[in-house]
């Protein structure tokens, strides 16, 4: 420490920038919340005398201002909009030469400038009076000369000249206020800058003297601590710079997975210590997760690049899982028929296979205005081509809409009863029926299954060189290599999508030889490496056994479809209907004169209406009926105007038992005031009630 200046941390740090970059610093002294234990952003920091700090990153978090005047403080973003003029030192300077060294900002970044002399002074032949200005406007070296300031100054009638002013001219000068502004990340980013004092422009408050000082994050490792400390620059600790006297101490390194994957191989196999957990939001579901804590030590036997596809399970009952499998699983599958719920599907898949021909899982009602074909279950469609298909007019002046369309060949089953002897002719126009085009309009809703020509097995490998995913399959075959193979046994599984992932092939010290692979890209993890010893013999690798299924969670599912997004179209829409008036009219209306509003049909059969009086609608029914003994009762009603002229009669009723009279029921008039509207018996109808009362007395 000899020789070395002892430096506040938050002077010592704003020296600094990354490409300088490790550092190593001892701790002189200094307390901070009176001690040298604190806790910072959650972590336990301890800065003791003589402690060594290896600063390996600095990052830029705030501005610290402190007004001069009460010597108040409080901080700016970086991002603070404001701009701030660079206050003139009130300590005069004794020659011209003092005043360009001592000047903070350098020449190059602030020139012009002006400055005052205070006293008279004569320059050869010119003499300058006492408060006049002069402006810098470059410096001009000369050889074997004394250099030279060249100057702007104004005379005592705007008139204006230059003079060379020599660097060794001796008087009482100071700066004048410059015009320009600058913003934080401006001073922040030059070292002469940041020793200058600012106030504000155009603010409230332009007045107060400040002085600016950044406050960076520091990451730094201790030789006896194992974790990554972050703390703020602005620590009231004195530090030294002890990085040539110190270069061969023993720091911890800290490494996440992707450092790992920079690290030569002949670094591998090696014991490496947690550091950092991961983050409590994994996108693995693995058994060997939960154990991958705070000083655990792994093997990392060797980094690469793996292929692995992303299997999913379909949607039902249970929930949805997601499986990242190697390339190397020994099982072996079989492709099941895709789905399809739209014409836009069966196209999008149309692209991926060729020929290919799916089958008709539910029946579609033909719809002639929108173009929509009829459809019955089990018919088979072969997919020819995309075109486009005219629908039929929708409005009088005879537009058609042109909307794009699958262009399809109804396949027609063979018939087992047919009759070997069949004539030619009839077998030709056979097949062209088989041909049958149909065009099914990509907007189309529809349920459609894939038909599949063949039944044979494959690695999963082969699959993604045959075929284009995604892609319908079902293990058939487990892979005995695995205890338990988590794919068995599930109906039918989609293959998402294929990658290279980097990774490194990682196993616990109790079980060297049962590894599973850590992926850099989707998992955080702080590792560093140690001298422990291998646990088998030296250059006696064991047999390893990696894992081949690791199951992931529907986060991780969702950000790789996020990653792997395309600018696809969407699915197309629907035409717009015209929704005038005369298009809502159904097919019955249009078959017969349209009118802008159809009439109430008021010739309704009496059956008709009898129907209507019985629906749930009508608010008010008939009483049930009474023996013509007892006159039925009268209810109460509201009088109006037009029920003083007229009165309803009331309604006579016949018992069950006795025959039903035509003259009875012709002597009862309807009361059309009346609130209940009764209908006069068809005889028909008579004589079928009379016929039932009969049968009922017979028995």
């Amino acid at each position: 420490m000899a020789g070395n200046i002892a430096l506040p941390l938050q002077e010592f740090i704003a020296s600094l920038d990354n490409t300088s970059l490790p550092k190593i610093l001892q701790v002189c002294s200094g307390v901070y919340f009176q001690g040298s234990i604190y806790e910072i952003s959650g972590s336990e920091v301890c800065f003791s005398t003589g402690d060594l700090i290896k600063v390996i990153g600095i990052e830029l978090q705030s501005v610290s201002c402190e007004d001069v005047t009460n010597n108040e403080k409080f901080e700016l973003p970086v991002t603070h909009t404001g701009l701030f003029k660079v206050v003139p030192e009130q300590m005069p300077y004794t020659s011209v030469e003092e005043m360009l060294s001592l000047r903070p900002v350098g020449l190059d970044d602030s020139l012009p400038f002006t400055f005052v002399s205070h006293s008279k002074v004569t320059f050869g032949s010119l003499t300058l009076g006492a408060g006049k200005a002069l402006t810098v406007l470059s410096i001009e070296k000369r050889e074997g000369e004394e250099d030279m300031v060249r100057c702007h100054v104004k005379g005592q009638t705007e008139a204006s000249a230059e003079v060379c002013i020599p660097l060794s001219s001796r008087g009482e000068f100071s700066e004048c206020e410059s015009e320009e502004s600058y913003t934080l990340k401006e001073i922040m980013a030059s070292p002469c800058l940041r020793s200058r004092r600012f106030r504000f422009v155009k603010t409230t408050k332009c007045e107060r003297i400040l002085v600016l000082s950044p406050v960076y994050q520091v990451q730094a490792i201790m030789n006896m601590r194992k974790n990554v400390l972050r703390f703020p620059s602005s620590l009231e600790v004195d530090v030294v710079d002890v990085t040539d006297v110190c270069k061969d101490a023993n720091f911890v390194t800290p490494l996440n997975l992707t450092e790992v994957l920079s690290q030569p191989d002949k670094s591998f196999p090696v014991v490496a210590e947690i550091l950092e957990e991961p983050e409590s939001r994994s996108f693995f579901k693995c058994a060997w997760l939960p154990r991958l804590v705070k000083s655990t030590n792994l093997i990392l036997h060797k980094k690469g690049t793996t292929p692995m596809v992303l299997l999913s399970s379909l949607k039902g009952r249970k929930t949805q899982q997601y499986f990242l499998v190697s390339q190397q699983y020994g099982g072996r599958f079989r492709r099941r028929p895709r789905e399809f719920n739209s014409v836009y599907e069966v196209y999008v898949a149309s692209t991926q296979t060729h020929s290919l021909t799916v089958s008709v899982t539910r029946n579609c009602e033909e719809v002639e205005e929108e173009g929509l074909p009829g459809l019955s279950v089990g018919e088979r469609l072969q997919i020819v081509d995309c075109t486009r298909m005219e629908l039929p007019s929708e409005n009088n002046k005879g537009e058609k809409q042109s909307v794009e369309a699958l262009l399809c060949h109804r396949l027609q089953e063979p018939d087992d009863e047919e009759d070997d002897e069949e004539d030619e002719d009839e077998e030709k126009d056979k097949q062209e029926e088989a041909k049958e085009e149909v065009l099914l309009p990509l907007y189309m809703q529809g349920h459609f299954v894939e038909v599949l020509g063949e039944n044979k097995k494959y690695k999963l490998c082969d699959l993604g060189k045959e075929f284009s995913l995604p892609l319908d399959v079902k293990v058939v075959s487990r892979d005995t290599d695995l205890e338990t193979d988590p794919l068995v046994g599930f109906p039918c599984l989609r293959i998402e999508g294929a990658m290279l992932e980097p990774s490194i092939q990682a196993s616990f010290t109790d079980k060297p030889d049962h590894c599973f692979h850590l992926l850099p890209q989707w998992l955080s993890l702080s590792v560093s490496f140690t001298k422990d010893a291998l646990p088998w013999p030296r250059d006696q690798f064991p047999k390893c056994f990696t894992e081949k299924v690791s199951e992931m969670t529907d986060t991780f599912f969702y950000e790789f479809r996020k990653k792997g997004n395309s600018d696809e179209a969407p699915p197309p829409r629907p035409p717009k209907r015209d929704m005038s008036s005369s298009n809502l009219v159904t097919k019955k209306s249009k078959s017969t004169k349209k009118s802008s509003k159809p009439k109430k049909n008021k010739d309704k059969s009496v059956l008709t209406e009898k129907l209507n009086d019985l629906t749930l609608n009508h608010k008010k029914r008939p009483p049930a009926p009474l023996p013509p003994d007892e006159p039925p009762p009268l209810v109460p009603r509201k009088c109006s105007a037009a029920d003083i002229t007229s009165k309803a009669k009331p309604n006579t009723y016949v018992k069950i038992n006795q025959p039903l009279k035509r003259d009875q029921l012709c002597d009862v008039a309807a009361d059309v005031e009346s609130d209940h509207d009764y209908e006069t018996v068809d005889e028909t109808l008579v004589a079928v009630v009379k016929t039932a009362q009969e049968n009922v007395m017979f028995y």
